[in-house]
Order: structure tokens, then C-alpha cells, then sequence
């Protein structure tokens, strides 16, 4: 695997960093190889219970490292596509962490602009710095979001605030992107927050867990019919499993639950 990410996994907890500090994690065509890889083996791991993802230094991911790409010094192509994702391999960078079937908390430090943004986008919940900054920069290059950012904005803020976000590439503050709902909460140290939400996401059943995050985020994609047929089908899964009689008897002995991982 690249140097470009780097990955522990502890205790059900895998923790991701962006590891390219000297260029505040900005993305290269390795960074984009890296977090696909990553994405792809986690996503195989059935003893994964929740992610933390970060960036090394003092940022998050600055964006794109546009002189990498000029004069063809990387043979990766952003626009290729397979079968495997409808995504192509620049909206696959982000997208793939939504795709994980465990929650995704993503810590926010410094700098998340254009691309580095997107990325935090994708997780399931984004602890950030109140002096973090972040931004849909694309605009600034004559550029649209490309990295899945059109369809992951709508899905957090208010139509008229992700067009305001694109058509200017303002700069926002952690405490901003609170209120606009780019972000979840803002912590002093978001990557410690980041890691306690995700050991304590870790002590729940992941059956239950992972129930939820492909109900929660079918929820805007399909209709209430739809949704209510899931929500029941998934519900009548779960009731009598193992995992869930172990939460139920872990509660009534008041020990921690030795739960079993999904199949």
C-alpha cells in the first residue's frame, strides 16, 4: 500500500490518516490510488467497526496538487471508470468512504479545500476545528466540485447555501460550518472527539450499526413506501439475531456485550 495513507486498526477502530504533511496532504495521483486502496481493503475487513479519517500536519487536505498533474506527470487518469463503482476515479476518492458499511467520522483540522473538502464530505460525521477552514474551491480554478461534491453537498445543506459555497469558493470557519451543516460539531482537538465517537460506535452491535447507515443514507434516494418496506425488513433481521440478544442480555448482566462480527 502507498505511504500516501496510512492505516491502524485497533480494536475495530481503523485509523486513516493522509499522510503527505510537507504538502498539506494535498492530492497527487498517488493520494487518489491510496485512498481508493484503502477504501477497497476496510471495506473487506468484517471486524471493522467505525473509521476515523485525518490528515497529517496542519491540515486536513489542502485540494488538489495541481502541478502534479501538469505535463502528464502522473499516468493516472481522474476520468477513468469501471464496474466496479459508478464513480470515476477522482469521485471514487471520496465517494469510497461513503460506500464503507461502518460509519466514517472524519476529524477536520487546518485546511479542507476543493477535493481535501469532498473527502470529509463523504464521511458520515465531521468533527472540526473552530479555526478550521474550508471551502468549495474549485470555482477559483474556472472548475466545478468533480469529486463527487455536487451530489454530497445537497445531502448536508440547504440548496441555495451549497450554490452560494460554489459559486463564490468563500472560505469558512469550523464554527461556520456548523451552522451552514457542512459539519457536525466542532471539538478543540476534533481528531481525540473523532476517536472517542468512534470507540464508542465500535461498543454497539454492527449489525445494528451498519442497519442503520444503509437506511439512513437510502432515506433521501428512494420513496416513503420504499423506505418504511427497509426500515421493516431490516428491523425483522436484526430481532432475534445473536448480536442483538447479546445487547439485550449485556444490558440486563450490566457487562460490556461480546458482540460477533457480521458475515
Amino acid at each position: 500500500m502507498s505511504d500516501r495513507v496510512q492505516v491502524t486498526i485497533e480494536d475495530g477502530v481503523a485509523d486513516v490518516r493522509l499522510a503527505r504533511a510537507d504538502k498539506l496532504n494535498a492530492l497527487d495521483g498517488e493520494m487518489f490510488e491510496a485512498l481508493i486502496e484503502t477504501g477497497r481493503s476496510l471495506a473487506g475487513e468484517p471486524s471493522l467497526r467505525a473509521v476515523v479519517l485525518s490528515g497529517e500536519g496542519r491540515a486536513f487536505c489542502a485540494g488538489l496538487d495541481f502541478p502534479s498533474f501538469q505535463g502528464g506527470a502522473t499516468a493516472v487518469n481522474l476520468f477513468e471508470r469501471t464496474d466496479e463503482s459508478p464513480a470515476n476515479v477522482a469521485q471514487r476518492a471520496p465517494w469510497i468512504w461513503a460506500e464503507l458499511p461502518v460509519p466514517v467520522v472524519a476529524a477536520v483540522h487546518g485546511y479542507a479545500f476543493g477535493g481535501g473538502l469532498q473527502i470529509a464530505l463523504a464521511a458520515d460525521v465531521r468533527i472540526v476545528a473552530p479555526d478550521a477552514q474550508l471551502s468549495v474551491m474549485e470555482i477559483k480554478w474556472g472548475l466545478i466540485p468533480d469529486m463527487a461534491g455536487t451530489q454530497l453537498l445537497r445531502r448536508l445543506v440547504r440548496l441555495d447555501v451549497a450554490k452560494e459555497l460554489t459559486y463564490s469558493g468563500r472560505r469558512v470557519s469550523g464554527q461556520e460550518a456548523v451552522e451552514l451543516g457542512l459539519a457536525t460539531r466542532v471539538a478543540d482537538d476534533p481528531y481525540a472527539e473523532a476517536m472517542a465517537l468512534a470507540r464508542e460506535i465500535a461498543s454497539k452491535s454492527p449489525d445494528a450499526i451498519r442497519a442503520g447507515k444503509r437506511l439512513l443514507d437510502a432515506s433521501g434516494l428512494v420513496g416513503v413506501e420504499e423506505g418504511l418496506a427497509l426500515e421493516e425488513k431490516a428491523q425483522r433481521g436484526l430481532l432475534g439475531s445473536p448480536n442483538q440478544v447479546e445487547a439485550v442480555r449485556a444490558n440486563f448482566e450490566k457487562r460490556e456485550p461480546r458482540f460477533q462480527d457480521p458475515e
